[in-house]
């Protein structure tokens, strides 16, 4: 299939000043339920793990979600607080249930092959984010396309990418498809998506193991940079002109959700802060272990990772990213002293998790928050999804 990359005009209001980034996509409910028990809820949705990330680093940005009435963590979370969604009164959150089973019952570790049989259901779902809802009297300089649920349409797309310098896109936001009769996660070829002619546009597309697979990956490295996350060996990233594998950190995985969405963020924000793809990818694959050490939305300190932006600031390659001419642009050259990043990234994940297995800790807010947060998650009742068919989201553009 050829693509024709399409043309952008201009806009006669658009400003001539970017401000920080534009990060799109739903909160969600997210249920996590093992060997047929619930035993968690948790505020879910790409953003909830994205946010966290760029606050740890001091990233600007602006969050665009939708929740419905029935939003449960309104304010609960730091994360929701600081970025409120917006409230839709005629539509319901966004609501996954997530089906695990465990190598042995009554257990919340994940069995050997750190890949737990799970069925995801897209249960209930918000309006989606259109065009309109973005704001068209700003210019970012970049752009997070994190939809889970469907809720980002091409002509949304689209937008963002006339509105943004730079675009991440996650695979999961385009070539999802859900049942309809009980919502269960499927996916489809990235060519078959009314998202594929938008690929000479978009920068970094990330997907995972699973996904690569409908992405064709050979296809698509042919219009923008590719970067699949391989779970405990780390990730791969492809472009036209070459590949590159980038290790992983030591992980005792707890709940895999989210753990793309962290990598996500990290790679997003090291792209954005002047690294090269390798350093940046690194960075995605320590915010990815972090992730899956907790469940629900990883929590994080700004102060813990002052080191960590400290080396990202010695690293850096450049102040932005320019890649017009991407066969030329420096980020895709081998990082000095590699070992070097990897060891000071394992050195702050150590106390990192050194903070979070102490009892009523949280590293975003004191004590009693956590506990706020922590009891939020047992006042979502079950009863509160809805029983009949969800629409299906594979209908063409």
């Amino acid at each position: 299939m050829v693509i024709h990359s399409p043309t952008q005009p201009p806009s006669p209001t658009a400003p001539t000043t970017a401000h920080g980034g534009l990060v799109v996509g739903n909160y969600c409910h997210d249920v996590l339920i093992r060997d047929h028990h619930v035993t968690a809820h948790a505020l879910g949705g790409a953003p909830s793990f994205i946010i966290p990330v760029l606050h740890s680093l001091s990233l600007p940005f602006l969050l665009l979600s939708k929740v419905g009435s029935d939003f449960s963590y309104s304010s609960a979370t730091t994360t929701t607080t600081l970025h409120p969604p917006i409230v839709v009164s005629t539509s319901q959150t966004t609501v996954f249930h997530a089906h695990f089973l465990s190598a042995t019952p009554d257990t919340t570790s994940l069995p050997p092959s750190g890949h737990p049989d799970r069925i995801l259901k897209r249960v209930g779902s918000c309006d989606p984010i259109t065009p309109s809802d973005l704001p068209s009297n700003s210019l970012f300089l970049f752009g997070l396309a994190v939809g889970v649920a469907g809720e980002i349409l091409p002509e949304t797309l689209q937008t963002m990418l006339d509105l943004c310098d730079v675009v991440f896109v996650d695979a999961q936001a385009i070539i999802r498809t859900f049942d309809p009769e009980d919502g269960t996660v499927s996916l489809v070829n990235l060519n078959e998506t009314g998202f594929f002619h938008l690929l000479p546009r978009i920068a970094f597309l990330k997907c995972s193991a699973e996904e690569a697979i409908f992405v064709d990956i050979e296809e698509a490295r042919k219009w923008c940079c590719v970067v699949v996350t391989c779970g405990r060996h780390g990730c791969e990233v492809f472009w036209k002109d070459g590949e590159l594998k980038v290790p992983p950190f030591a992980a005792d995985q707890v709940d895999p959700t989210g753990a793309g969405d962290s990598f996500l963020g990290g790679f997003a924000a090291g792209i954005v802060m002047g690294l090269g793809v390798w350093d940046a990818a690194l960075l995605g694959n320590f915010f990815g272990s972090l992730a899956v050490a907790q469940v629900g939305p990883p929590k994080l300190d700004a102060k813990l990772f002052q080191v960590v932006k400290d080396e990202m600031q010695k690293r850096k390659i450049q102040d932005f990213p320019c890649l017009e001419r991407r066969g030329d642009w420096l980020g895709f050259r081998e990082s000095p002293d590699q070992d070097q990043f990897y060891e000071s990234l394992a050195a702050t994940k150590t106390v990192v998790m050194s903070q979070i297995q102490e009892p009523d800790w949280n590293l975003v807010s004191s004590p009693k928050e956590s506990a706020e947060q922590n009891n939020s998650k047992a006042k979502l009742p079950l009863n509160y999804v809805r029983e009949e068919p969800i629409p299906s989201c594979d209908g063409k553009p």
